[in-house]
Protein backbone atom coordinates (compact mmCIF):
# COMPACT_ATOMS: atom_id res chain seq x y z
CA UNK A 1 0.00 0.00 0.00
CA UNK A 2 1.40 3.18 -0.79
CA UNK A 3 1.20 5.49 2.29
CA UNK A 4 -2.07 6.66 3.29
CA UNK A 5 -3.71 5.56 0.18
CA UNK A 6 -6.27 2.27 -0.49
CA UNK A 7 -6.76 0.36 -3.73
CA UNK A 8 -10.33 -1.31 -3.09
CA UNK A 9 -10.27 -3.06 -6.86
CA UNK A 10 -7.43 -4.96 -5.07
CA UNK A 11 -8.60 -5.67 -1.96
CA UNK A 12 -10.45 -9.65 -2.76
CA UNK A 13 -6.80 -10.39 -4.68
CA UNK A 14 -5.16 -8.68 -0.80
CA UNK A 15 -7.68 -11.00 1.30
CA UNK A 16 -7.09 -14.02 -0.28
CA UNK A 17 -3.27 -13.55 -0.26
CA UNK A 18 -3.46 -13.25 3.54
CA UNK A 19 -6.09 -16.60 3.65
CA UNK A 20 -3.69 -18.52 1.77
CA UNK A 21 -1.01 -17.28 4.32
CA UNK A 22 -3.35 -18.16 7.48
CA UNK A 23 -3.80 -21.64 5.95
CA UNK A 24 -0.36 -22.73 5.35
CA UNK A 25 0.41 -21.47 8.54
CA UNK A 26 -2.04 -23.23 10.61
CA UNK A 27 -2.20 -26.09 8.47
CA UNK A 28 -0.90 -28.67 10.44
CA UNK A 29 -3.30 -28.49 12.93
CA UNK A 30 -6.76 -27.33 10.71
CA UNK A 31 -7.49 -28.47 7.70
CA UNK A 32 -10.21 -26.26 6.98
CA UNK A 33 -9.78 -22.71 5.14
CA UNK A 34 -10.87 -19.77 7.29
CA UNK A 35 -13.55 -17.66 7.35
CA UNK A 36 -13.57 -14.31 6.06
CA UNK A 37 -14.91 -11.46 7.45
CA UNK A 38 -14.42 -8.50 5.38
CA UNK A 39 -13.91 -4.57 6.46
CA UNK A 40 -14.39 -2.31 4.19
CA UNK A 41 -12.37 -1.31 1.73
CA UNK A 42 -11.69 2.44 2.61
CA UNK A 43 -12.44 4.26 5.85
CA UNK A 44 -12.47 1.92 8.02
CA UNK A 45 -9.89 3.25 10.86
CA UNK A 46 -11.81 4.84 13.45
CA UNK A 47 -8.16 5.91 15.44
CA UNK A 48 -5.18 7.27 13.58
CA UNK A 49 -1.97 9.41 14.51
CA UNK A 50 -0.04 11.40 12.49
CA UNK A 51 3.43 13.57 13.17
CA UNK A 52 2.72 17.41 12.07
CA UNK A 53 5.16 18.93 9.88
CA UNK A 54 6.01 22.69 9.74
CA UNK A 55 7.29 24.36 6.22
CA UNK A 56 7.46 27.96 6.76
CA UNK A 57 3.65 29.06 6.71
CA UNK A 58 2.63 25.70 5.39
CA UNK A 59 1.60 22.51 7.69
CA UNK A 60 0.54 19.32 7.45
CA UNK A 61 -0.33 15.68 8.72
CA UNK A 62 3.02 12.93 7.65
CA UNK A 63 3.86 9.89 8.07
CA UNK A 64 7.12 8.07 7.88
CA UNK A 65 7.84 5.50 4.93
CA UNK A 66 8.95 2.39 6.44
CA UNK A 67 11.78 1.70 3.96
CA UNK A 68 12.74 5.31 4.00
CA UNK A 69 11.92 5.93 6.92
CA UNK A 70 11.44 9.65 5.10
CA UNK A 71 8.35 11.64 5.92
CA UNK A 72 5.18 11.24 3.21
CA UNK A 73 3.04 14.26 3.37
CA UNK A 74 -0.44 13.36 3.51
CA UNK A 75 -3.31 15.64 2.22
CA UNK A 76 -6.42 13.12 2.66
CA UNK A 77 -6.07 10.17 4.35
CA UNK A 78 -8.63 7.39 3.13
CA UNK A 79 -7.90 4.31 5.68
CA UNK A 80 -9.58 6.53 8.18
CA UNK A 81 -13.09 6.55 9.03
CA UNK A 82 -14.92 9.38 7.04
CA UNK A 83 -15.04 11.98 9.97
CA UNK A 84 -11.34 11.72 10.65
CA UNK A 85 -10.55 11.82 6.89
CA UNK A 86 -12.56 15.05 6.46
CA UNK A 87 -11.78 16.39 9.56
CA UNK A 88 -7.74 16.29 9.27
CA UNK A 89 -7.38 19.14 6.84
CA UNK A 90 -10.20 21.83 8.42
CA UNK A 91 -7.99 21.51 11.72
CA UNK A 92 -4.80 22.50 9.88
CA UNK A 93 -6.81 25.00 8.11
CA UNK A 94 -8.25 26.53 11.44
CA UNK A 95 -4.59 26.33 13.03
CA UNK A 96 -2.68 27.57 10.11
CA UNK A 97 -2.30 31.25 11.34
CA UNK A 98 -2.99 30.74 14.83
CA UNK A 99 0.29 30.85 16.69
CA UNK A 100 -1.13 29.45 19.70
CA UNK A 101 -2.32 26.26 18.67
CA UNK A 102 0.06 25.92 15.92
CA UNK A 103 3.52 27.02 17.74
CA UNK A 104 5.91 23.50 18.55
CA UNK A 105 2.55 20.92 17.35
CA UNK A 106 4.76 17.97 16.92
CA UNK A 107 1.50 14.83 16.32
CA UNK A 108 -1.92 15.28 16.25
CA UNK A 109 -4.08 12.03 17.64
CA UNK A 110 -7.53 11.17 15.81
CA UNK A 111 -9.50 9.25 17.71
CA UNK A 112 -13.29 8.85 16.14
CA UNK A 113 -16.49 6.64 16.69
CA UNK A 114 -19.05 5.00 14.13
CA UNK A 115 -21.78 7.25 15.27
CA UNK A 116 -19.83 10.60 15.29
CA UNK A 117 -17.92 11.15 18.33
CA UNK A 118 -14.54 12.97 17.74
CA UNK A 119 -11.62 13.39 20.06
CA UNK A 120 -8.28 14.75 19.01
CA UNK A 121 -5.35 15.12 21.19
CA UNK A 122 -2.87 17.79 20.08
CA UNK A 123 0.91 16.63 21.34
CA UNK A 124 3.63 19.93 21.38
CA UNK A 125 7.03 20.23 22.01
CA UNK A 126 6.22 23.21 25.13
CA UNK A 127 4.25 23.47 28.14
CA UNK A 128 1.27 24.76 27.21
CA UNK A 129 -0.46 27.55 29.37
CA UNK A 130 -3.91 29.30 29.68
CA UNK A 131 -3.63 31.16 26.40
CA UNK A 132 -3.50 27.11 24.82
CA UNK A 133 -6.30 26.40 26.98
CA UNK A 134 -8.37 29.76 25.85
CA UNK A 135 -7.14 29.62 22.01
CA UNK A 136 -8.67 25.55 22.51
CA UNK A 137 -11.78 26.14 23.88
CA UNK A 138 -12.74 28.81 20.92
CA UNK A 139 -11.59 26.34 18.36
CA UNK A 140 -14.00 23.66 20.17
CA UNK A 141 -16.66 26.74 20.25
CA UNK A 142 -16.38 27.43 16.85
CA UNK A 143 -16.71 23.62 15.25
CA UNK A 144 -19.10 22.61 18.02
CA UNK A 145 -22.22 23.36 15.28
CA UNK A 146 -20.51 20.53 12.92
CA UNK A 147 -18.72 17.99 15.38
CA UNK A 148 -18.82 16.42 17.90
CA UNK A 149 -15.57 17.11 18.98
CA UNK A 150 -13.33 16.98 22.48
CA UNK A 151 -9.73 18.00 22.59
CA UNK A 152 -6.81 17.31 24.51
CA UNK A 153 -3.73 19.07 24.74
CA UNK A 154 -0.50 17.18 25.38
CA UNK A 155 3.30 17.81 26.43
CA UNK A 156 5.72 16.29 28.42
CA UNK A 157 4.47 14.81 31.85
CA UNK A 158 1.55 17.27 31.00
CA UNK A 159 -2.12 16.16 29.63
CA UNK A 160 -4.78 19.32 29.49
CA UNK A 161 -8.81 17.81 29.13
CA UNK A 162 -10.83 20.53 27.84
CA UNK A 163 -14.38 18.24 28.63
CA UNK A 164 -13.22 14.62 28.50
CA UNK A 165 -10.51 12.46 27.64
CA UNK A 166 -12.75 9.05 26.18
CA UNK A 167 -15.69 9.08 23.64
CA UNK A 168 -18.28 6.44 23.48
CA UNK A 169 -18.92 3.66 20.68
CA UNK A 170 -21.53 1.41 20.41
CA UNK A 171 -21.90 -1.93 19.10
CA UNK A 172 -24.54 -4.30 18.14
CA UNK A 173 -23.92 -7.71 19.47
CA UNK A 174 -27.04 -10.61 18.80
CA UNK A 175 -29.51 -7.40 18.55
CA UNK A 176 -28.39 -6.27 21.57
CA UNK A 177 -26.57 -2.74 21.53
CA UNK A 178 -23.75 -2.33 23.74
CA UNK A 179 -21.87 0.62 24.54
CA UNK A 180 -17.80 1.31 24.89
CA UNK A 181 -15.76 3.99 27.12
CA UNK A 182 -12.54 4.86 24.80
CA UNK A 183 -9.96 6.15 26.58
CA UNK A 184 -7.62 8.23 24.67
CA UNK A 185 -4.31 7.04 24.25
CA UNK A 186 -5.52 3.89 25.22
CA UNK A 187 -6.02 0.62 23.46
CA UNK A 188 -9.24 -0.43 21.35
CA UNK A 189 -9.46 -2.23 18.08
CA UNK A 190 -9.37 0.69 15.28
CA UNK A 191 -11.33 -1.38 13.08
CA UNK A 192 -15.16 -0.37 14.57
CA UNK A 193 -16.70 -2.75 11.45
CA UNK A 194 -14.64 -5.49 12.12
CA UNK A 195 -14.60 -5.74 15.71
CA UNK A 196 -18.82 -5.80 15.60
CA UNK A 197 -18.14 -9.16 13.45
CA UNK A 198 -15.28 -10.12 15.76
CA UNK A 199 -17.53 -9.76 18.49
CA UNK A 200 -20.85 -11.74 16.99
CA UNK A 201 -18.56 -14.29 16.03
CA UNK A 202 -17.85 -15.14 19.59
CA UNK A 203 -21.67 -14.52 20.63
CA UNK A 204 -22.22 -17.06 18.02
CA UNK A 205 -19.98 -19.70 19.61
CA UNK A 206 -20.51 -18.94 23.60
CA UNK A 207 -24.45 -19.68 22.76
CA UNK A 208 -23.54 -23.46 22.08
CA UNK A 209 -21.29 -22.97 25.56
CA UNK A 210 -22.07 -23.42 29.67
CA UNK A 211 -20.62 -23.00 32.48
CA UNK A 212 -18.58 -19.41 33.58
CA UNK A 213 -16.18 -17.97 31.38
CA UNK A 214 -12.50 -16.80 32.41
CA UNK A 215 -10.87 -14.10 29.71
CA UNK A 216 -7.33 -13.21 29.88
CA UNK A 217 -6.04 -10.35 28.58
CA UNK A 218 -9.80 -8.47 28.54
CA UNK A 219 -8.70 -4.91 27.69
CA UNK A 220 -11.83 -2.15 28.03
CA UNK A 221 -13.96 -5.30 28.07
CA UNK A 222 -14.57 -5.65 24.30
CA UNK A 223 -15.11 -9.25 24.58
CA UNK A 224 -16.46 -9.74 28.37
CA UNK A 225 -19.62 -7.37 27.71
CA UNK A 226 -20.58 -9.14 24.64
CA UNK A 227 -19.97 -12.70 25.97
CA UNK A 228 -21.83 -12.15 29.20
CA UNK A 229 -25.25 -12.97 27.92
CA UNK A 230 -24.59 -17.08 27.33
CA UNK A 231 -22.16 -17.81 30.65
CA UNK A 232 -23.40 -17.28 34.53
CA UNK A 233 -20.41 -15.50 35.26
CA UNK A 234 -17.34 -13.85 33.57
CA UNK A 235 -14.09 -13.36 35.41
CA UNK A 236 -11.91 -11.65 33.14
CA UNK A 237 -8.31 -10.27 33.75
CA UNK A 238 -6.02 -7.56 32.44
CA UNK A 239 -2.69 -5.67 33.89
CA UNK A 240 -2.75 -2.13 32.27
CA UNK A 241 -4.85 -0.02 34.92
CA UNK A 242 -6.37 2.43 32.20
CA UNK A 243 -7.79 -0.59 30.79
CA UNK A 244 -9.17 -2.09 34.06
CA UNK A 245 -11.02 1.45 35.16
CA UNK A 246 -12.30 1.36 31.27
CA UNK A 247 -13.66 -2.17 31.68
CA UNK A 248 -15.38 -1.73 35.00
CA UNK A 249 -16.41 1.88 33.74
CA UNK A 250 -18.18 -0.49 30.54
CA UNK A 251 -19.78 -2.94 32.71
CA UNK A 252 -21.89 -0.37 34.70
CA UNK A 253 -22.50 1.41 31.12
CA UNK A 254 -24.23 -1.17 30.30
CA UNK A 255 -25.71 -2.95 33.55
CA UNK A 256 -24.07 -5.95 33.73
CA UNK A 257 -23.90 -7.98 36.70
CA UNK A 258 -22.05 -11.06 36.23
CA UNK A 259 -18.68 -9.96 34.95
CA UNK A 260 -16.03 -9.15 37.36
CA UNK A 261 -12.52 -8.00 36.02
CA UNK A 262 -9.50 -8.11 38.40
CA UNK A 263 -5.79 -6.63 37.38
CA UNK A 264 -4.05 -9.38 36.84
CA UNK A 265 -0.84 -10.75 34.18
CA UNK A 266 -2.26 -14.06 32.71
CA UNK A 267 0.92 -15.91 34.97
CA UNK A 268 -0.69 -14.54 38.20
CA UNK A 269 -3.63 -16.00 37.19
CA UNK A 270 -2.09 -19.12 35.71
CA UNK A 271 -0.05 -19.69 39.03
CA UNK A 272 -3.56 -19.07 41.16
CA UNK A 273 -5.22 -21.95 38.98
CA UNK A 274 -2.53 -24.11 39.39
CA UNK A 275 -2.29 -23.63 43.31
CA UNK A 276 -6.12 -23.96 43.45
CA UNK A 277 -6.00 -20.31 45.24
CA UNK A 278 -8.67 -17.81 45.15
CA UNK A 279 -8.38 -15.18 42.12
CA UNK A 280 -8.54 -11.80 44.69
CA UNK A 281 -11.43 -13.15 46.40
CA UNK A 282 -13.06 -14.75 43.93
CA UNK A 283 -13.38 -18.89 44.97
CA UNK A 284 -12.27 -20.97 42.19
CA UNK A 285 -14.39 -23.80 43.62
CA UNK A 286 -17.60 -21.57 43.57
CA UNK A 287 -16.98 -21.59 39.77
CA UNK A 288 -17.80 -23.44 36.74
CA UNK A 289 -14.73 -22.49 34.62
CA UNK A 290 -15.71 -24.55 31.69
CA UNK A 291 -14.34 -22.11 28.32
CA UNK A 292 -11.23 -19.73 28.30
CA UNK A 293 -11.04 -16.54 26.05
CA UNK A 294 -7.45 -15.33 25.52
CA UNK A 295 -6.81 -12.26 23.77
CA UNK A 296 -2.72 -12.15 24.00
CA UNK A 297 -0.22 -9.60 22.59
CA UNK A 298 2.01 -10.41 19.52
CA UNK A 299 3.89 -12.50 21.94
CA UNK A 300 1.35 -14.94 22.27
CA UNK A 301 0.90 -17.08 25.13
CA UNK A 302 3.66 -18.37 27.48
CA UNK A 303 4.33 -21.85 28.43
CA UNK A 304 2.48 -21.39 31.48
CA UNK A 305 -0.74 -19.91 30.22
CA UNK A 306 -0.55 -22.10 27.58
CA UNK A 307 -0.37 -24.88 30.17
CA UNK A 308 -3.24 -23.20 31.65
CA UNK A 309 -5.51 -22.85 28.65
CA UNK A 310 -4.97 -26.27 27.31
CA UNK A 311 -7.11 -27.43 30.72
CA UNK A 312 -10.12 -25.94 29.32
CA UNK A 313 -12.89 -27.62 27.55
CA UNK A 314 -12.95 -24.67 25.34
CA UNK A 315 -10.94 -22.33 24.15
CA UNK A 316 -12.15 -18.97 22.11
CA UNK A 317 -8.23 -17.33 20.96
CA UNK A 318 -8.33 -14.18 19.11
CA UNK A 319 -4.83 -13.43 17.34
CA UNK A 320 -3.05 -10.82 15.95
CA UNK A 321 0.60 -12.66 15.18
CA UNK A 322 -0.38 -15.46 12.84
CA UNK A 323 3.24 -16.76 13.42
CA UNK A 324 3.06 -16.84 17.21
CA UNK A 325 -0.61 -18.25 17.01
CA UNK A 326 0.83 -21.24 14.63
CA UNK A 327 3.34 -22.21 17.30
CA UNK A 328 0.93 -21.84 20.45
CA UNK A 329 -1.35 -24.08 18.49
CA UNK A 330 0.95 -27.09 17.49
CA UNK A 331 0.84 -27.24 21.43
CA UNK A 332 -2.66 -26.91 21.96
CA UNK A 333 -3.37 -29.32 19.03
CA UNK A 334 -2.18 -32.42 21.35
CA UNK A 335 -5.11 -31.74 24.00
CA UNK A 336 -7.95 -30.00 21.59
CA UNK A 337 -9.23 -29.72 17.93
CA UNK A 338 -10.22 -26.68 15.95
CA UNK A 339 -13.68 -26.44 15.51
CA UNK A 340 -13.90 -22.86 13.83
CA UNK A 341 -10.71 -20.62 11.98
CA UNK A 342 -11.66 -17.15 11.22
CA UNK A 343 -9.65 -14.23 9.52
CA UNK A 344 -11.38 -11.00 10.72
CA UNK A 345 -9.57 -8.10 8.14
CA UNK A 346 -8.42 -5.76 10.67
CA UNK A 347 -5.70 -4.12 8.66
CA UNK A 348 -6.94 -4.01 5.31
CA UNK A 349 -3.63 -3.28 2.45
CA UNK A 350 -1.19 -4.79 5.18
CA UNK A 351 0.15 -7.98 5.87
CA UNK A 352 -1.29 -8.18 9.46
CA UNK A 353 -3.81 -10.81 10.48
CA UNK A 354 -6.59 -10.73 13.00
CA UNK A 355 -7.52 -14.11 13.29
CA UNK A 356 -10.37 -16.35 15.51
CA UNK A 357 -9.95 -19.99 16.77
CA UNK A 358 -12.30 -21.69 18.50
CA UNK A 359 -10.57 -25.28 19.66
CA UNK A 360 -12.78 -28.32 21.70
CA UNK A 361 -11.16 -30.60 23.85
CA UNK A 362 -10.91 -34.10 21.95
Amino acid sequence: MSIGQVFPSQYETQLAEKANRLTQLVHSVCATTPELYRSTPEHFRQRAEFRIWHNGDDIYHAMFDPQSRQPVRIDYFPVACKLIADFMPLLLKQIQFNHELRYKLYQVDYLATTSGELLVSMIYKRKLDEQWIAEAEKLTTELATSFNIRFIGRSRKQKVVLSQDFVTESFVVANQILRYQQVESSFTQPNAGVNQQMLQWAADIAKQLKGDLLELYCGNGNFSLALAPYFNQVVATELARSSIKSAEYNINLNNINNVKVLQMSAEDVAAALVAGSSLKHIELADLALNTVLVDPPRAGLDPATLALVSGFDDILYISCNPETLAANLDVLAKTHQVEKLALFDQFPYTHHIETGVWLKRR
